[in-house]
């Protein structure tokens, strides 16, 4: 076969799957119906975090991993996309997050204190994370996959068993509902407002994350960043005017320059969300290796490496 590996999926969690697979010396290529640039991926705000994502013990895991390879990408964020931005988390204690938060200590991941807490708030968090252009960054991880001889190609995959290559690696996100039969798969809308507010650097999350409505900006080179919403089970990818205002309005309540800002566009995506990842393998009819690496919710980008290193381990 021509390949060693064929990746399914052109989203972050398919093209650092592909890298990392690459970059061990397999001949490795993506296959995807839509280019990277039309992926959930590329909607995201970018925000590292662990946000509508099980399990937990193992998500911990694979967004510190994900961390720390940010951490140095964010050293030249020119070529990367990636950057290190302090931001603040309203209305959530340190005893609200999950273990990998035993990683920050009190002066890395702070507890604000009740005059620093934004207007309605009760409790918040002050700390500084990756925080990625992610059309800027997907195209780095392709450039990356190229230099180390993969590449993406367009294809339609319509059977995980047509797939010619030794080894099938699954990152199909939403796709998963029809290659693999995944009825768990369920979308999570989410709704973006961008707008230009010069002079904005940190970025604000101002709700709970569970919420169907939710508020945050994050300043990014194109502009600034707002959300959002999060509607279980809905499948539309059109911009509602109603939402983007109510988003706009949410948004403005902390940041006031935002309600008479230019608008410069709109975003839709919907987020893989699944019960708990799937991260295992399975044998196809013919007997080939199959590597299932989707269902990232909301946390794609976040723990897109620490995945990306467990399925490329289960590749033999």
């Amino acid at each position: 076969m021509e390949h060693d590996v064929i990746v399914i999926g052109s989203g972050v969690i398919g093209l650092t799957t592909a890298v990392r697979l690459a970059e061990t010396g397999r001949r490795v290529a993506v296959w995807t119906r839509d280019p990277a640039e039309r992926s959930t991926s590329a909607v995201s705000g970018g925000l590292w975090w662990p946000y509508r994502i099980e399990p937990m013990a193992k998500v911990s895991d694979w967004a510190l991993r994900s961390y720390d390879v940010y951490a140095e990408l964010a050293a030249d964020p020119a070529a990367t996309g990636v950057r290190m931005v302090s931001g603040v988390q309203a209305g959530v204690r340190r005893s609200d997050l999950g273990s990998w938060a035993d990683k920050f200590d009190e002066s890395e991941l702070r507890t604000l204190a009740p005059e620093e807490l934004p207007k309605g708030y009760d409790a918040g968090l002050r700390t500084r994370v990756p925080l990625i252009d992610m059309p800027a960054y997907l195209r780095y991880l392709r450039g990356r996959l190229e230099a180390a001889g993969g590449r993406v190609e367009a294809h339609e995959v319509r059977s995980l068993a047509d797939v010619p290559a030794a080894t099938v690696v699954h990152c199909s996100g939403l796709g998963a509902r029809e290659l693999a039969g995944d009825e768990q798969m369920r979308p999570i809308q989410g709704q973006l407002v961008l707008v230009d507010v010069p002079g904005v650097t940190e970025w604000f999350v101002g709700s709970d994350w569970s919420a169907a409505e939710t508020v945050y900006a994050f300043p990014q080179p194109y502009g600034l960043v707002l959300g959002g919403t999060a509607r279980d089970g809905e499948w539309g990818l059109e911009p509602d005017p109603a939402t983007a205002r109510a988003i706009v309005d949410r948004a403005a309540e902390h940041i006031p320059a935002v309600r008479d800002a230019r608008i410069l566009g709109h975003r839709v995506g919907l987020r893989p969300w699944r019960p708990s990842v799937r991260l295992e393998t399975e044998r196809l009819d013919d007997g080939r290796l199959c590597v299932h690496n989707y269902g990232h919710g909301g946390a794609g980008v976040t723990v897109a490496w620490g995945c990306a290193e467990e399925a490329a381990g289960l590749v033999v």
